[in-house]
């Protein structure tokens, strides 16, 4: 597998729901004024697959995936599948291949920071599917593992295995009421690799640093 990096550092469901908000406005995480060229990230399988973001009118707004061989494009609007559009940059976006079986996109919401994860499979038949609440790498304050995915559900974080499709989770032991659009408000920081899970993350207005050893090689029940 060929990992693709652009930016700084190192999306299934959809929540749009906003708790918890601070007063003050965070800092614009890239450029939001006008995204004008394709993004376009290619594997290294045989078989060539690529992944564009094409714009329109300086936004991400179209979707497309393929590879040699496969005959037609797969294609979809970015607005369809997060119902909203996100003003995105190449800096802050990646690309990771297995094979030209599928594709995860991540990338971050200039405006807001917020992290969102696409997987899309090259097969027909399948269906794509998003996260809304990743925790990615394009962060500076996120340090995760290039073949691994984070996310959270605001009771916990997942780990996941972009390739051998394992996964991991720790608990937060409770519902913390995090706004996705202003995640640092409640969680500072997090480091994942294969072995270890460790997240700063404010419960009940106290900052506490929580972490859990864990083994990607097999499913953590």
């Amino acid at each position: 597998m060929r990992i693709v990096l652009l930016g700084l550092v190192g999306l299934l469901g959809l929540t749009f729901t906003h708790c918890g908000s601070s007063t003050q406005t965070p800092a614009l995480l890239c450029d939001t004024t006008c995204l004008k060229d394709s993004i376009r990230f290619t594997g290294d399988h045989p078989t060539k697959p690529t992944v564009v973001l094409a714009p329109n009118q300086c936004q991400a707004d179209t979707l497309l995936w393929s590879y040699e061989g496969m005959g037609v494009n797969r294609k979809i609007g970015l607005r369809t599948v997060l119902g909203h559009s996100v003003p995105i940059q190449a800096t802050h976006a990646r690309c990771a291949f297995d094979g030209n079986k599928k594709a995860w996109l991540l990338f971050n919401d200039c405006a807001t920071g917020r992290g969102y994860q696409i997987k899309l499979p090259y097969d027909k038949r399948e269906s794509i599917s998003v996260r809304s609440s990743g925790i990615n790498a394009i962060d500076p304050k996120f340090n995760i593992d290039p073949e691994l995915m984070a996310y959270t559900d605001r009771g916990n974080i997942y780990v996941e295995h972009m390739t051998k499709g394992t996964n991991a989770m720790m608990t937060f032991r409770e519902q913390v009421p995090i706004d996705y659009d202003r995640i640092h408000d409640h969680i500072d920081s997090v480091r994942v690799t294969t072995k270890k899970i460790w997240v700063r993350i404010k419960i009940q207005e106290q900052w506490k640093e929580l972490e859990k050893e864990i083994d990607l090689e097999t499913i953590d029940k």
